[in-house]
């Protein structure tokens, strides 16, 4: 499934561009949870090297998907809209 990149992704986006850090700083101080905007929850995983997302539709439907740094700055700068989301339940 795909979503449109939405403000409040894109706000989360443009904050962690703001933070101006390298993915070695991130990892330092990885959270799951770092960022909670409705309908995200997520944070920085360093096991991945990537921002890891929970992202729930309005009916409770949790899917996953995850975006890089580089990605996240694509995001901020509007060069990308699309994010790939992956179905919790599947395998």
């Amino acid at each position: 499934m795909e979503i449109k990149v939405d403000d409040e992704l894109k706000g989360i986006c443009e904050s962690v561009v703001k933070e101006n850090k390298t993915e070695e700083q991130w990892a330092e101080v990885e959270s799951s949870d770092m960022f909670q905007v409705d309908p995200y929850q997520g944070g920085y995983e360093s096991d991945e090297g990537a921002f890891c997302f929970s992202y729930y539709e309005a009916n409770g439907k949790e899917y996953w998907f995850q975006i890089t740094l580089k990605e996240v700055e694509e995001i901020s700068q509007g060069h990308k809209d699309i994010i790939e989301l992956w179905d919790v339940l599947q395998d």
